[in-house]
Order: structure tokens, then C-alpha cells, then sequence
């Protein structure tokens, strides 16, 4: 978070010059990656425990089978 950002409030009733807009647009941005990434990577971790759980639930069942 930039100081702007902290010191800017959207609150505030003064406008915001372009440059305090440009660094928090930069902020949101960096925000939106930052989250983006993390749920890909949660999202990918669950993908992996089903692939897991699927395997393990195969294997099992062919050992039943035989």
C-alpha cells in the first residue's frame, strides 16, 4: 500500500489529484493480482487432494476387484 493510498481517503472531500488516482488504481491493481493468485493457488491445492482422493478411491476399488 502506497502512502496516498493511506493518506487519501475516498471519503475525503477533496479530490484526488491524477497522480494520487494513478497510485491507487495501482494499488487495486496489485490487490486484484495478489488475490487472484492466491485463489488460483487454493484453487489448484483442492484440484490436487481430488486427484488424490480419486487415485486412492481407484486403487482401492481394484484391489476388491481382483
Amino acid at each position: 500500500m502506497t502512502e496516498i493510498y493511506k493518506r487519501y481517503r475516498l471519503a475525503s472531500t477533496e479530490d484526488p489529484t491524477d497522480e494520487m488516482l494513478q497510485a491507487l488504481m495501482e494499488d487495486v491493481g496489485n490487490a486484484a493480482r495478489e488475490s487472484s493468485a492466491r485463489a488460483e493457488a487454493e484453487k489448484q491445492r483442492r484440484l490436487d487432494e481430488v486427484v488424490k482422493i480419486i487415485e486412492i478411491r481407484r486403487s482401492q476399488r481394484e484391489g476388491r476387484n481382483n
